[in-house]
């Protein structure tokens, strides 16, 4: 019997009308279906921040020594960047940085941080759907990879970081150095992880220290408290304070989205939620967070949100729940102040610090502990850190050797490097004997027994780069530096360390970096993609302008072929 004289052929062909309108608002509703995240197209993912290959960048420029002297007033200037080849013309440049923009100049360096927007003079120009791109000058930093490590471990272990790699930067064809190629946390990088229907996004900084361009260089060391706190931090601690929108001036003015009345309302609201410790799977975004505070607690950066200066995070909010993203890295794995290594590697992952809100909520249910604690074990089984530190150690030596701007030697860097690898892995044993309940993981409990913490006493954080090198750092020569935060350590100075010296008691970070390949489909087995290429070099994101009407079009072709299908039958079987 023929398909047209099957008894059921009206039921078959309303089915199949049914399933063509379905397939067409499944299409257009993409979003409603959680998809929106996974259909776009970034094509810079592949290409310039690609790990497994150092990235050459030539920034050209007709007068680059007078950009280099103006670095510090962080105006744009246009130049050329050719990136692994490709040329892009008409691009903003400018130096980046808070006081470390001192810093460089202080030590009678050039070597500063820049920020690149391929935007800025043409908004249809980015690179493969990049629009800012940060270069860091790997400041504080011997191991060249504390950044780059953090980032690493974060994306691994599912958090949303922003994507990195290495860059060897000439000028004009001449040697400049090996910097970090920093994927900057905005539109593209909101549109890479979120869709194009993305939520708000802040970078929460005290007023006195910073949350956009120039940052702490007129930092105010008069504003730090006895106990080294910054007053009015309440709103970048992510406090609830009250339903005034002037009250959060920290996180509003810092906002790197446009902003409504209704979107500061609604973000009051969650923080007033989040600070109650109820209700807490409404406000935040509980798995993210989690993950991005085991990444954190372990690598140990007191220069952040779980410091006393209180920074160096974004906050992602989306439909009233919120989300942290890591940011700026440098000082992390003990180095922010030099200190006391054994202190650093046993770090109390369960620290209840009663006033930061957005990590104390962990520590305020048991249940939440729980599953931190088994996060923390999923993250010390799954991610290899050794591997990714040999790995980039093995890429980026050679470059390190010839890098003519280098802030340290050499053999400073095999040697920062290898402390590095060392302290975590002392870290790493201290944390499992943390969640053994080996080791306290409180700072009350390790104050009351250490008989058992790892002994790291022959490790020397100063040996991957410190806040206090002067050769990359806030001291030595710096004008207007606090008393006893000069490049060497206090005993070093000839000065006694007290007994009950306490680095979380003592100011925070005085000098910090701002934001503060080709296409591989195996790498993208859940994602929709389609490279369009354009004049430009760019990339079409699906999911966005002109991609939307191609889906419009699917969906309409998709409805009229079943429709077609199910006349034809119907024509046939009457």
């Amino acid at each position: 019997m023929s398909m047209s004289k099957h008894k059921y052929i009206d039921k078959i062909c309303i089915v199949a009308t049914i399933l063509s309108l379905v397939l067409a608002v499944f299409f257009l509703c993409k979003g409603f279906f959680g998809l929106e995240k996974y259909v776009q197209m970034i094509g810079y993912e592949n290409r310039l921040f690609d790990e497994t290959k150092v990235h050459t960048i030539d920034i050209v420029m007709e007068d680059w020594n007078s950009f280099i002297e103006s670095c510090q007033s962080e105006e744009y200037q246009v130049c050329e960047v050719v990136v692994d080849g490709e040329s892009y013309k008409n691009v903003a440049i400018r130096g980046k940085g808070n006081t470390s923009l001192s810093n460089v100049a202080s030590m009678g360096s050039e070597r500063y941080s820049f920020k690149v927007e391929f935007d800025r003079y043409d908004d249809a120009k980015t690179y493969y759907g990049l629009d800012k791109l940060s270069l860091n000058n790997i400041i504080q930093d011997n191991t060249y990879m504390k950044d780059y490590l953090t980032y690493q471990m974060m994306d691994e272990f599912g958090v949303d970081a922003p994507l990195c790699s290495f860059v060897y930067i000439t000028v004009n064809g001449e040697d400049w150095g090996l910097y970090l190629a920093v994927e900057g946390v905005e539109d593209s990088f909101l549109r890479r992880n979120y869709g194009s229907d993305y939520g708000e996004l802040y970078k929460p900084d005290s007023m006195s220290f910073g949350g956009g361009r120039g940052n702490g260089k007129d930092f105010d060391f008069d504003a730090v408290g006895g106990n080294g706190m910054f007053a009015g931090n309440d709103d970048v601690k992510l406090q609830y304070i009250d339903d005034n929108p002037d009250s959060y001036s920290n996180i509003f003015d810092n906002a790197k989205t446009d902003i409504s009345k209704a979107d500061e309302k609604r973000l009051i609201n969650s923080l007033q939620i989040l600070n109650s410790a109820e209700e807490i799977e409404r406000v935040v975004d509980v798995d993210e967070v989690l993950r991005y505070f085991v990444v954190h607690n372990f690598v140990c950066n007191g220069d952040s949100y779980t410091g006393s200066m209180i920074h160096n995070y974004y906050l992602y909010e989306k439909d009233g729940q919120m989300s942290m993203i890591p940011w700026d890295y440098n000082l992390a794995y003990g180095t922010f102040m030099g200190s006391d290594a054994t202190d650093e590697v046993n770090s109390p992952i369960d620290t209840y610090k009663g006033d930061r809100p957005m990590v104390d909520w962990i520590f305020s249910d048991e249940n939440y502990t729980e599953l931190y604690h088994q996060y923390f074990e999923e993250f010390l089984a799954t991610v290899d850190f050794v591997s990714i530190i040999e790995d980039a150690g093995a890429l980026i030596e050679k470059y390190v050797e010839k890098d003519p701007t280098k802030f340290c030697t050499y053999e400073e860097f095999l040697m920062g490097v290898e402390t590095l690898k060392t302290f975590c892995e002392l870290r790493k044993e201290s944390v499992e004997g943390q969640l053994d309940g080996v080791i306290p993981s409180t700072s009350t409990g390790q104050k009351e027994d250490d008989s058992m913490m790892i002994d790291a006493s022959a490790v020397n954080v100063s040996d991957m780069g410190t806040m206090g090198d002067s050769r990359g750092g806030f001291g030595g020569s710096f004008p207007g530096g606090p008393e006893g935060f000069g490049g060497r350590r206090p005993e070093e100075q000839g000065e006694a360390m007290p007994e009950n010296f306490d680095v979380s008691e003592m100011p925070e970070k005085f000098d910090v970096s701002d934001i503060p390949d080709d296409f591989d489909m195996s790498q993208f087995e859940n994602s929709i993609m389609q490279e369009v290429p354009t004049n430009n070099g760019t990339d079409i994101m699906l999911g966005d302008g002109i991609s939307d009407f191609i889906l419009l079009g699917v969906s309409a072709i998709v409805l009229v072929i079943g429709m077609v299908v199910a006349w034809k039958f119907k024509g046939k079987n009457e």
